[in-house]
């Protein structure tokens, strides 16, 4: 069990969020503001020790000139202290800073805007950092993931964002959020928590899985024998080789979150949203029935219309049960005393994520761009009737 105090909100609220993929479409750069409450001594050592460097692996930074700056420099010397060789860091945008590039970083901006050379050239990349402000929709780190679906290397995705209100809407990243995700990233017990993991993986296997909410959400399946990603903070070669799909192979810091795509046949049942935007319209207790994965009745209070045309402008995808994402770092649950926000695209302890669309970054069967978050803080979560989660509170 994990040693730290687990805490939950205890709202019914859910936070709802239309993306592509884990961290996909162009994220927002990293603020510019002085970063002195940030201890990046801390940080890199912690990243590299994560990564549990080989000797004479190579080790590429990618990130957005900014507020890490400082970072960089500790980053490119934990790696060579660790026997690994530094192969720089690649800006994404702006202009890089004092001592990013290196020879390999020349050689990417050869390439970089040639898509199969790029990738032949980062094949020799056995770990990369995708630092603030890196995100799929560039070149670098698109070229990154093809790699990686390809069964070679890992990433560590380092993005320092992922941050709401109680109402949906992002958090500024500030001193407050610095200073938690500081504390989650150094003093984590991850083999508490690993072990943790591994254990709910153990009871969903053969088992069936029920989500159920107070405003009515009442969602059961199966995970059959899909993969299921821990994200544990383990970055190390060892676990790469293990690895069964893209997710697997691009670990996240903090960490906190099991990710898994159920058998799709065996969904059933209905999420209740509380009031969410889409396409761009507040939508009214929005109720979807789901059959064998896919959604078979849709009602709401108010704004039915938009949230279906979003699913048909979706296609497929936009009618698909796409995922269950379960937050296990107590150090990521949502403050129980003064401000409330949720931490890290809901790593925290006991928040439940009810995904819709592209399932295959996991493993599953529904293919499409389209991915919808929707992160709910007042769930249960039951395996064959033992109950996990109770109104957002982690119980292990």
């Amino acid at each position: 069990m994990i040693l730290h105090p687990s805490s939950r909100a205890r709202a019914p609220l859910a936070v709802v969020m239309a993306v592509v993929g884990c961290n996909a479409g162009a994220e927002p750069p990293p603020e510019t503001r002085s970063a002195s409450s940030i201890d990046f001594e801390t940080v890199a050592d912690v990243l590299v020790e994560r990564l549990a460097l080989q000797p004479g692996e190579r080790v590429l930074l990618v990130g957005l000139p900014g507020r890490f700056d400082p970072l960089v420099p500790l980053l490119r010397k934990a790696v060579v202290a660790a026997g690994a060789e530094d192969l720089g860091a690649w800006s994404v945008g702006g202009t890089a800073g004092d001592g990013w590039g290196t020879a390999f970083t020349d050689e990417i901006a050869r390439v970089v805007d040639r898509p199969a050379a790029l990738r032949e050239l980062l094949a020799g990349v056995d770990a990369g950092v995708m630092l603030p402000g890196a995100a799929p929709g560039q070149a670098v780190y698109a070229a990154l993931q093809d790699v990686l679906r390809s069964g070679r290397g890992r990433t560590v995705h380092f993005h320092w964002l992922g941050a709401y209100d109680l109402e949906g809407a992002e958090r500024a990243v500030d001193e407050t959020v610095d200073l938690l995700y500081q504390r989650a990233l150094a003093e984590t017990q991850y083999d508490a928590l690993a072990r943790t993991q591994a254990a709910f993986e153990e009871a969903m296997r053969g088992a069936l899985v029920r989500v159920t909410t107070p405003a009515g959400t009442d969602l059961s399946f199966r995970i059959g024998d899909r993969p299921v990603t821990r994200q544990d903070g383990d970055a190390s070669a060892a676990r790469a080789a293990r690895a069964r799909n893209l997710i697997d192979r691009e670990v996240e810091l903090p960490a906190g979150a099991i990710r898994v795509a159920p058998v799709e046949s065996t969904v059933n049942g209905r999420i209740v949203f509380p009031p969410s935007p889409w396409r761009g319209e507040r939508v009214e207790r929005l109720t979807l029935t789901f059959e064998d994965g896919r959604v078979v009745d849709a009602s709401a209070e108010s704004g039915l219309e938009a949230a279906l045309d979003e699913m048909d402008a979706a296609g497929e995808a936009g009618r698909a049960f796409r995922e269950l994402a379960l937050g296990f770092n107590p150090l990521l649950a949502i403050p129980e005393e003064g401000e409330r926000w949720i931490p890290y695209y809901g790593y925290g302890a006991g928040v439940v994520r009810l995904s819709l669309g592209d399932n295959t970054e996991l493993g599953g069967a529904v293919a499409g761009p389209y991915v919808r978050w929707n992160l709910f803080v007042d769930a249960t979560v039951r395996v064959d009737g033992e109950t996990w989660v109770r109104d957002g509170r982690l119980l292990r």
